[in-house]
């Protein structure tokens, strides 16, 4: 099954390999008329490593994956680097002699400690390989790769620490001092989120505690232990702020969702939530449970009295996420 990040990374190296192929493939052609002379191919190489753009460091190989150049890039020559081995290297695990091209995966590269991402092209003359040309590339100069991967909106679960879940029977829910009071917490945390800026909140039932994050200062969380929680005046500390018109959970649900925590933090002494967060923006609602599975689940599931979260086991989270 093929995860919505995966796909992500799958598309960002179909546009990366439609830039970087038909380049690397001329570049191999013109090192075919010289190869395998060193100072011939550095010089083609210097001379063309300017039409592959953020190039790290070009380089040709022999078909032992033994280096037949110096390093190449826009700033010069690194002949440190001649008779290099990168047999081992994993770029080199999946191409020769399968495929005249072929785009790494990402991995950390020994030089700069970056992660990392490398072409190899295959050299031919008169359809016979000759070798192979390598080009690598630091990801974080590489635009096509600057794009922010999307949190799917799915319902999603993973397991917790199997220690925990193993002893899960022989333990009970201890009644915390927010549990004495989750009625009153919960009326201030809608007031919060709807009508103070809060845009993230996640309640910590066992500790008593609550961590926010809000619209007017997003980069720092605030924590809240229960004495806060539990009084009215802390609202006044937390200034006036129209619920955003872009949150994907509307406003009139958020008191439905705290609901929804308080049910399952008291509905059973074996199986109970330890915390549960709300963002309005994704409309993400995240769970954990006392067997340290966590579920993260739209909104509109989560409301849904008739979706499997409700129907089946809620302390198991085995069952895998569904691929949209």
């Amino acid at each position: 099954m093929t995860s919505p990040i995966q796909k992500s990374i799958s598309k960002q190296r179909e546009a990366l390999g439609s830039l970087i192929q038909p380049i690397l493939g001329r570049i191999a052609r013109a090192c075919s008329d010289v190869w395998p002379d060193r100072e011939s191919l550095d010089q083609v190489l210097a001379d063309r490593v300017a039409e592959l753009p953020y190039c790290a460091y070009i380089y040709a190989l022999g078909t032992d994956a033994i280096q037949i150049s110096d390093n190449i890039n826009g700033s010069g020559r690194f002949p440190e680097h001649f008779g290099r081995d990168r047999s081992s290297r994993p770029y080199l695990n999946s191409i020769y002699p399968a495929v005249d091209y072929y785009l790494s995966e990402a991995y950390i590269s020994l030089l700069s400690g970056r992660p990392s991402i490398t072409a190899i092209q295959l050299v031919r003359r008169q359809d016979r390989v000759i070798g192979l040309l390598g080009a690598d590339f630091d990801l974080r100069d590489l635009p096509l790769t600057q794009q922010l991967y999307d949190e799917p909106d799915q319902w999603r679960q993973m397991k917790g620490d199997p220690s925990i879940r193993g002893l899960l029977f022989q333990q009970t829910r201890v009644k915390s001092v927010l549990d004495s009071h989750i009625d009153e917490v919960m009326s201030i945390m809608e007031e919060l989120i709807v009508q103070r800026g809060v845009f993230h909140g996640k309640l910590h039932f066992s500790s008593s505690r609550a961590t926010l994050w809000l619209m007017d200062d997003p980069f720092r969380y605030r924590m809240l232990e229960v004495e806060d929680l539990i009084d009215p005046d802390i609202c006044l500390a937390y200034p006036l702020h129209d619920y955003p018109s872009d949150a994907v959970l509307p406003q009139n649900k958020i008191k439905p969702v705290l609901e929804g925590f308080k049910k399952l933090r008291l509905a059973d002494e074996t199986v109970y939530l330890r915390s549960g967060s709300i963002n309005v923006f994704n409309g993400l609602i995240g769970l954990n449970f006392s067997c340290d599975g966590s579920h993260y689940i739209p909104w509109s599931d989560f409301l849904n009295p008739r979706n499997a979260f409700w129907s089946g086991d809620i302390g198991s989270t085995s069952r895998p996420a569904v691929d949209a």
